[in-house]
């Protein structure tokens, strides 16, 4: 094989690895209550992530930002105070096998469209603007206070939009995008294990009418079937804790480099956008609780997803501390095992399981919070509603992960 070449395929499988993103967009016209949903796992070589909140130059905004971004110049998924919510994955087959990664702009349009935008339509008149080349390579997640869902697939020259409104482009009312576009050179596809996942999953729930923010947030953030040998590893758990058990652990949707999940909950036609919920994974969703979060008066959000005043978020580090002990082996391909009976067992011990009884209260209390917050936004109270239950929210999470594992 030629020198050059491997030494080209080596570098591209590292980056591959790095950013390996899976996602779905689900339109309102399948959702039981008529609102879209959209769907980031996002896996980066930089796992220490914050939420911040943004007085952008027309709107603000709630994004997910690395910790080390200290001028924030890259946000990787969010939405904004007209509706407007963004998020993208990477795709390798766009530009080409001479594309050079590393002078990507994703990041940096993202915050300009959460800035800027309220609509699909400002959103391609933002990505019309930009010179040429654009250096992007990726699938952006779009929706919009209307109901508007799509996908773009974009590339350094220019973009094709797949409307998920559109029963010809998605026929079942969703579309998933892992790390690859349909329009690029699909000898170059890449994250295809994670797409026939998430393809899987959501097939079945289409068919069995279950197309909602659970099915994203609960089961395809922690999907644990692997898409190309079906394994699940709920089959194969252990017994205890006891004894740890390690297993292959490569391509499933949540990764050891997974570093924050986000699903993002539109509005209806007609309704305030300021109701639109982005319900935040701040870390890996395999160690790490989701909360939702909504842009409101005083721009409050639990402060363990936020800056602690160090510098980063202190649950993010929570969940990086117990992400180390299901990836304890650090040399060689360590990475891509997995310690089976730490994350879950039959005696409901695993980091996995804990996580999963400690968000259960925090979503239920959640969503009867954001049901009353949608009878009285513009009010006085409505703002109080959602501090008080963010200031619980922390409470809750330090007094439950000190319980649980001893943080």
């Amino acid at each position: 094989m030629n020198k050059r070449y491997l030494l080209t395929t080596i570098i591209l499988m590292a980056v591959l690895v790095a950013h390996a993103c899976t996602s779905v967009i689900i339109s309102g016209r399948v959702t039981p209550d008529g609102r879209p949903l959209m769907l980031k796992n996002r896996d980066a070589d930089d796992v220490d992530n914050k939420v911040v909140v943004i007085k952008g130059a027309k709107y603000r905004f709630i994004g997910i930002v690395a910790a080390g971004d200290k001028e924030r110049a890259n946000v990787w998924s969010g939405h904004n105070e007209a509706g407007f919510a963004i998020f993208n994955t990477d795709a390798f087959n766009l530009n080409g096998k001479n594309y050079k990664p590393e002078k990507e702009n994703d990041g940096v349009v993202m915050r300009k469209a959460l800035e800027t935008c309220a609509s699909l339509k400002e959103f391609e008149a933002l990505l019309g603007q930009l010179p040429k080349p654009m250096n992007l390579n990726s699938n952006f997640g779009v929706m919009d206070a209307e109901g508007n869902c799509a996908y773009y697939e974009t590339s350094s020259q220019g973009y094709t939009k797949f409307d998920v409104n559109d029963p010809r482009v998605a026929p079942y009312g969703y579309l998933c995008r892992t790390n690859h576009a349909m329009t690029g050179d699909r000898s170059l596809d890449a994250g295809i294990e994670r797409y026939m996942a998430i393809s899987d999953l959501m097939l079945t729930a289409a068919f069995g009418g279950d197309l909602n923010r659970d099915l994203l947030l609960k089961r395809a953030t922690r999907y644990l079937t692997n898409g190309l040998t079906k394994t699940s590893l709920y089959d194969i758990m252990p017994e205890s804790d006891a004894t740890p058990k390690f297993y292959p652990y490569n391509d499933y949707i949540s990764r050891a480099y997974t570093a924050s999940a986000m699903v993002m909950q539109g509005v209806r036609k007609g309704e305030n956008p300021l109701l639109t919920v982005s319900y935040t994974i701040i870390g890996c969703p395999l160690s790490t609780v989701a909360v939702p979060l909504m842009l409101t008066p005083s721009g409050v959000v639990p402060s363990l997803l936020s800056d602690n005043g160090k510098g980063y978020s202190e649950l993010c580090h929570k969940g990086i501390v117990l992400k180390d002990q299901l990836f304890p082996m650090k040399r060689g391909n360590g990475q891509s095992y997995i310690n089976l009976s730490r994350l879950i067992n039959k005696q409901q011990t695993g980091i996995l399981q804990q996580v999963q009884r400690i968000e259960t209260p925090i979503l239920q209390r959640g969503d009867a919070v954001i049901a009353q917050y949608r009878e009285q936004i513009g009010s006085k109270n409505a703002d109080k509603l959602l501090t008080d239950y963010y200031r619980w929210v922390d409470e809750t999470i330090k007094a439950e992960y000190q319980h649980a594992f001893g943080m």
